[in-house]
Order: structure tokens, then sequence, then C-alpha cells
């Protein structure tokens, strides 16, 4: 009746239109995956010759509770409420 090819076909169409929906997320998901893994190839490579970057050390500053400014959008005890 069906033969093993013929078979496959049907499988290829079925799993094409059922899975149609899906497909940009995969596609972008498999993008993403395969950028990672090459950074994480290179950096690896890098490491094991020597020549990575040095880490960048970023400084910071201690500001203790209420002496900082507040963010944007962040209404203060002292603020009058607009309503």
């Amino acid at each position: 009746m069906f033969g093993l090819s013929e078979l496959a076909i049907i499988l290829i169409v079925v799993i094409a239109v059922v899975g149609i929906k899906k497909l940009p997320e995969l596609t972008r998901s498999a993008g993403k995956a395969a950028r990672i893994l090459k950074a994480e190839a290179r950096a690896a490579k890098d490491e094991e010759a020597g020549t990575a970057p040095a880490p960048r050390v970023v400084r910071g500053e201690v500001v203790r509770p209420g002496t900082g400014t507040p963010p944007p959008g962040a209404r203060t005890a002292d603020a009058p409420d607009h309503r």
C-alpha cells in the first residue's frame, strides 16, 4: 500500500503543517544557541592560547539609604499628591 518513502513524505508534510506556527520561534532559538556556542568556543580558544582580554573592572560606590537620588518617576515622601 504505502512504502517507506511515501510515509516519510506524509510525515514531513504533517510536521510542517502542524509546526508552521512555531517555526519562527524555533529558528530564532536555534540562531541564539548558535551565537552563544560560537562565542563560548571563541572564548575557550582565546583562553587556551592566552590571548583573552583582561577582565574589565568597574568600581562601585557605597551610598547610604536615603542619600541617593530617587529613580525617575519615583515619588518622595515630601512630594505633594496631585490626583
